[in-house]
């Protein structure tokens, strides 16, 4: 006869919550470390000698700062300053992301003025045009509503059949400053 298989026994790490062996790309492997040490030291070797090396190099520069106080006089400053880096997890250097340049928002302006509520009419456009829609206040603290997307000519004729109020000869678009009637 076979025996029964046991269930597996999973350390959950006790500051971020993950199975240990994920810890890494948790939200601050730093963090955990100390805890991954203690409690799983089989799953991550590296970890041990790494704060052992760590160790030593602190011993070290513990010795360094105090012989460069000592020779520093009495001011005790010292010319070496290094600034901190800032370090995601798995050692990758935080970077400044800049998003693409092909983005763009169509802006909708003035539907107040015929009686339109604007947050159904941001809704309405978020369904039709399968995007996001909401309604903001624009540089002339009036309310406008961005729709995420280049929709500016299916947007004439959506307006004029969902609300008949809106005359066609009223919607114009802005084109590199000028104005420009949508007909």
């Amino acid at each position: 006869m076979a025996e029964k298989p046991q269930p597996v026994q999973v350390p959950y790490c006790g500051v971020c919550g993950l199975p240990a062996e994920y810890c890494e790309f948790g939200p601050d492997f730093e963090k955990c470390k100390p805890w991954l040490i203690r409690n799983a030291p089989q799953l991550y070797p590296d970890l041990i000698q790494e704060s052992n090396s760590k160790e030593a190099d602190g011993v070290s520069d513990q010795l360094q700062s105090f012989s460069i106080t000592d020779s520093t006089g009495p001011s005790g400053s010292s010319a070496l300053k290094q600034e901190p880096v800032k370090r995601l997890p798995g050692g990758k250097i935080k970077k400044k992301v800049t998003r693409n340049k092909r983005k763009s928002i169509t802006t909708i302006k003035g539907l107040e003025l015929f009686g339109v509520k604007l947050s159904d009419a941001s809704k309405k456009l978020g369904k039709k045009f399968a995007t996001g829609a909401s309604v903001v206040k624009g540089p002339t603290e009036k309310d406008q509503i961005d729709v995420q997307g280049d929709i500016a000519y299916d947007i004439v004729e959506f307006i004029t059949d969902t609300w008949p109020d809106v005359p066609e000869t009223a919607i114009f678009f802005i084109e590199d400053g000028k104005k420009v009637p949508a007909v």
